[in-house]
């Protein structure tokens, strides 16, 4: 049987089915086409099961497998442009102005904001004396050293796609903020790290689930491992959930902080998002697009001490579907895939803009998680928030 295997790859490779460039051909034992650091599944010119040695283990063990080609691409770039210009307030109770020439004497005050997450949009830059006092409505006036304008965003954008795949997929998390994530070459903690490289929101294909020591681990790769909590999955399941009516929903898997949007029977778009923190949870249930904004200002606070207090201006692309929890675009998180809102699904702003493009007043929205740890009793909910 082994002899047939070897035949059949043989063949296989002789009829070029694997699409192996010219510069890997000549490969001998030991070597190894895919350099250090690249994607493993958008490497154009690795073969897709790794290494001679690698594929001669996998031959070996009887464990021999493909790599599909996801049926996805980026969305349009353009979809990440804001239309505004944001400032983040970085003092508390910082001041208001009439004019620019009020704020650079520092009186009369108008009114202050209240201290928090408050960001605000500004329309005009005016300079006096030399130093710059930004317009943020009519009227209203603020000084450089109270704001930091220009604030950057995350430019992610989730895939769209042309056809359900065929196997899981996730992004790579890079949750320790330590750059590059490496895969293990084994199920195990203890097990040697490999020779790749994965950087912070890589797409990986899941080709088998294990536990073991206690933990998950998905195989990403021949004898190549990543722990659950370094990856974040897309569970595709293209069955209507019960009650959905015209074969058009979004689903909000909780557990594993991800976002997929199904049309006909397929999946259309996927992405990570951001959701609700313990006790300001995003509510698990089916809900309906009930209004939307292209841009609409977000403020609430939960605590009694007002620590958690947020002023958030122009909010980009919300779809509001359980009281004021909604689908909207976060310009002030520069991360995704887990849960940091006050009960919103947060998404970046290229991601909330196709969605927004693509969904409808009544669109289905599936909220769930598998894993149980989000409650499901309604008097622990209020109306939630950004």
């Amino acid at each position: 049987m082994k002899n047939l295997l070897f035949a059949f790859l043989a063949f296989l490779l002789s009829a070029s089915i694997f699409s192996v460039p010219a510069s890997a051909a000549g490969l001998q034992e030991g070597s190894d086409p895919c350099p250090t650091g690249a994607p493993i599944s958008t490497n154009a010119e690795c073969l897709p099961f790794g290494s001679y040695d690698v594929l001669h283990r996998k031959l070996e063990s009887g464990k021999f497998f493909f790599e599909d080609t996801l049926p996805a691409t980026s969305p349009d770039a353009s979809l990440a442009q804001l239309p505004f210009y944001y400032a983040r307030v970085n003092i508390a109770n910082a001041p208001i102005f009439a004019s620019p020439n009020d704020a650079a004497t520092g009186k009369p005050v108008l009114k202050t904001l209240e201290a928090g997450l408050v960001y605000v949009t500004y329309t005009d830059v005016q300079e006096v004396n030399g130093k710059n006092y930004y317009m943020i409505d009519f009227g209203q006036w603020m000084r450089r050293g109270d704001i930091s304008p220009n604030q950057l965003y995350s430019i992610f954008m989730g895939l769209q796609f042309t056809a359900t795949p065929s196997k899981p997929f996730g992004w790579v998390l890079d949750a320790q903020l330590i750059g590059q994530v490496q895969p293990r070459r084994a199920p195990s903690l203890s097990a040697a790290l490999a020779d790749r490289f994965l950087n912070q929101y890589d797409v990986v294909q899941i080709y088998e689930k294990r536990e073991a020591e206690g933990l998950t681990w998905f195989e990403i790769g021949p004898d190549l491992w990543l722990e659950s909590r370094q990856v974040r999955l897309a569970l595709l399941n293209t069955t209507p959930p019960d009650g959905v009516t015209n074969n058009r929903w979004i689903e909000v898997n909780l557990e594993q902080q991800t976002l997929s949007v199904y049309q006909d029977g397929q999946v259309v778009f996927a992405t990570l998002i951001a959701s609700g923190l313990p006790g300001v949870w995003t509510r698990p249930g089916l809900f309906q697009i009930y209004e939307r904004h292209e841009e609409t200002l977000m403020r609430g606070v939960f605590e009694a001490d007002r620590s958690d207090y947020y002023y958030l201006e122009d909010v980009p692309w919300t779809m509001y579907f359980d009281e004021s929890r909604a689908l909207h675009g976060a310009y002030w998180r520069a991360r995704f895939g887990f849960e940091q809102s006050h009960g919103c699904v947060n998404l970046s702003v290229a991601d909330s803009h196709w969605l927004f493009n693509w969904a409808v007043d009544g669109d289905w929205v599936w909220v769930h998680d598998d894993s149980g740890r989000t409650p499901e009793d309604p008097s622990l909910y209020s109306a939630g928030g950004a």
